[in-house]
């Protein structure tokens, strides 16, 4: 699993003005199965988004892809983790870690 995490580096204005292309984006990565949950932080200076996969490389196409990204309104932090415990309604996406 990774861990993408939005920080804002322009005005709201800007993210705003961007917002509805974004949602579409996260809304096909949705439908794709590759992400999981996603939303605003709080304060409101970015968001962070939990996307399932192995491929650092693939991730971080995804998000250069983003349409916050291409409008230069928001830069990411990407982190991969192994998800070794989790909520029962995650028991799915449960990992073990690599021997």
């Amino acid at each position: 699993m990774f861990v993408l995490e939005l920080t804002y580096i322009a005005s709201m204005e800007r993210v705003d003005a961007v917002l509805s292309d974004h949602v579409a984006w996260l809304d096909a990565h949705y439908a794709g199965g590759v992400f999981l949950a996603s939303g605003r932080k709080d304060p409101r200076d970015g968001g962070v988004i939990i996307a399932l996969g192995d491929d650092r490389t693939k991730m971080e196409e995804i998000a250069e892809s983003d349409p916050f990204t291409v409008a230069g309104v928001a830069e990411y932090t990407i982190t991969k983790f192994v998800a070794t415990k989790t909520a029962a309604p995650l028991d799915q996406y449960r990992e073990t870690l690599p021997s």
